[in-house]
């Protein structure tokens, strides 16, 4: 089968969407497949790109430095893809290119899925624009409704897209690379490196940073954990727009920038428990690479951590919205070394059993699927879904 994924973001990149994104791509080729990646050039990209690659135009996206829209490319790709046509496609995210992709499949009569991986309505209410926030849904509703299929990782999160008039979602289950993600990847000399002792205690964070991740209130729990255990060290894995104000605030805390690969699997191994604050995942990777290093968790309860961490197993489920269950939560396992060990122990146990070799199996299935369904000859002048979708 040849298959074409669009996608705004692709490493190296470091986000949550990217690295899924090139899970898929890779998961497909592995199975046999040709896949097409089409994405926006980096600024600093001169070259064609790589032969299976069409890079298209794009523009900076504001308040994410090193990321870039991918411009409109509609005849760009009809004209890609009536010389070389995909049995399928699937496209990553809901910018330019993507509702390019859309309407060039709709034309061409290709059978298109897409994936829901950012709740924009969310982030509307964490930038102070909570107005937006249904005019958001609207416009991501339309986006994905003139897809065949709309993939989505949670039941949790099919479930309030279905209730929300969003058509033919399709549940598509992620896992974490256990063979990566592994206790054993656990290492001293780089705790030595943060100036921690053999028997201090590490609360790690992984993720951008960023206003929408809510990171008030881990350093809010962190602080109360202190009280109780001052040696306490907190490790900051990742970058954002709130780095500079977070490090200024907090001299005592260890910042680490963007990791990849082997050693961002190192930094999660050797923390001791994991503070993920977030209100605004879609799933949230980052709760099963920790859980697969055998890093207890603290999560609200959504996303991954609804679909895999169980509470007082794997460490704490949190209902969102209770701030102050969240920080009990922190001090309590912070402070306990026998319990994180036997929830360290779970964690890893849960994780093994995933296999992203599955995941692929899936998505290929999917696609197959709707190629099947759709006849080779079957065009669209525009969106044949679009009187499904109500005026905003």
């Amino acid at each position: 089968m040849r298959y074409a994924i669009v996608t705004e973001t692709y490493p190296p990149e470091i986000n949550g969407v990217s690295l899924t994104v090139q899970g898929l791509e890779q998961g497909l080729r592995a199975r046999g497949h040709e896949v097409q990646l089409v994405r926006p050039r980096q600024a600093s990209e001169s070259a064609p790109g790589a032969e299976h690659e069409l890079l298209v135009r794009g523009a900076p996206l504001p308040r994410y430095p090193g990321l870039r829209l991918g411009l409109p490319a509609t005849r760009k790709l009809v004209a890609q893809w009536q010389a070389s046509r995909p049995d399928a496609i699937y496209v990553a995210t809901e910018g330019p290119l993507g509702w390019s992709a859309l309407r060039a499949a709709r034309r061409l009569g290709i059978p298109a899925s897409t994936g829901f991986h950012t709740r924009f309505d969310e982030y509307m209410r964490d930038y102070g624009a909570a107005f937006l926030a249904q005019t958001a849904l609207r416009w991501m509703r339309r986006f994905h409704n003139g897809a065949d299929a709309t993939l989505v990782p949670t039941r949790e999160l099919q479930r309030f897209l279905q209730d929300n008039g969003f058509n033919d979602v399709v549940l598509l289950p992620r896992a974490v690379d256990t063979r990566l993600f592994d206790p054993a990847r656990r290492d001293d000399a780089l705790r030595a490196q943060w100036d921690v002792k053999a028997d201090a205690l590490v609360a790690i964070y992984v993720g951008r940073i960023a206003a929408e991740k809510n990171l008030d209130l881990a350093v809010r729990a962190f602080r109360e954990l202190q009280k109780t255990r001052p040696d306490a060290r907190f490790v900051w894995v990742g970058d954002g727009p709130a780095r500079a104000k977070l490090q200024h605030d907090n001299p005592d805390f260890i910042f680490c920038g963007i990791q990849r690969d082997e050693t961002l699997a190192r930094h999660f191994a050797s923390g001791d428990f994991f503070i993920f604050p977030s209100h605004s995942e879609t799933f949230g990777n980052v709760t099963l690479e920790a859980m697969a290093s055998g890093v207890p968790t603290i999560a609200f309860d959504y996303g991954a951590a609804r679909e895999h961490l169980r509470d007082e197993v794997h460490g704490a489920a949190i209902a969102d919205g209770d701030d102050d269950g969240f920080v009990r939560a922190v001090v309590r396992i912070g402070s306990e070394p026998v319990l994180r060990a036997a929830m360290s122990a779970a964690c890893r146990e849960a994780m093994a059993r995933m296999r992203p070799e599955q995941v692929a199996a899936d998505f290929d299935e999917l696609l197959q699927g709707l190629a099947d369904a759709r006849p080779r000859n079957e065009t669209y002048d525009s969106d044949p879904r679009a009187n499904r979708e109500e005026v905003a």
